[in-house]
């Protein structure tokens, strides 16, 4: 599956925030405000109006460290099933497993977690998964594989994060290496800046 190997620094700066949850992002945001480049000290260009509907897909694409045909498929998949096709393409990208991994703090980014689970270092009710976009259900058990428990890596992560789980839709044991994905959550619920509107609007076109 191919995936974005470019300058991640750069995408923050474009959309002015840490989507990619590393700390070392927000360092170089406090210093660089301003879009890369030569002219992104000066840059002072309005949007147009798909500007400003590209963008806000863009910035939800990389917020989940997708390429555009994964996204695109996930809003087919979300315009197809019952509901508001917003909120079920967000709630599509928060069942992702390497989104519930980095969310339950075993790694700290997105991408890192899907590294962890394409080397099979995870379990998903007790049977071993390692599709990073495998869609966990309300009431799954994710939990390190025991082999995997004493990776360095690992554990460097988790010592960065959270001891417990700051959302109310998934519940953390750190001392077990496991956690449960107890609930769809609510799209209010879901800490992501980008607007959905927008993003509808843009494959609606």
């Amino acid at each position: 599956m191919a995936k974005y190997t470019g300058p991640k620094a750069k995408i923050c700066r474009k959309f002015g925030e840490n989507i990619y949850g590393n700390a070392k992002y927000d360092k170089i945001l406090s210093k660089r405000k301003y879009p890369a480049g030569q002219h992104g000290r000066n840059l002072r260009r309005k949007l147009s109006d798909y500007g400003l509907h590209l963008k806000e897909k863009q910035k939800m694409r990389h917020t989940y460290c997708l390429m555009e045909k994964q996204f695109s498929n996930y809003f087919k998949k979300a315009a197809k099933a019952p509901g508001v096709t917003g909120d079920n393409l967000l709630q599509l990208l928060e069942r992702r497993l390497d989104n519930v991994v980095y969310r339950m703090g075993f790694a700290v980014t997105r991408m890192q977690a899907r590294q962890f689970i394409n080397h099979g270092h995870f379990l998903v009710n007790g049977r071993k998964v390692d599709i990073p976009s495998y869609l966990v259900k309300a009431g799954d058990i994710i939990e390190v594989r025991p082999k995997s428990k004493g990776m360095k890596p690992l554990l460097e992560a988790m010592d960065k994060t959270e001891v417990t789980s700051p959302y109310s839709w998934m519940s953390v044991d750190k001392e077990n290496f496991r956690g449960q994905f107890n609930s769809i959550p609510a799209v209010s619920e879901i800490p992501v800046t980008c607007d959905l509107r927008l993003i509808v609007e843009f494959y609606s076109k």
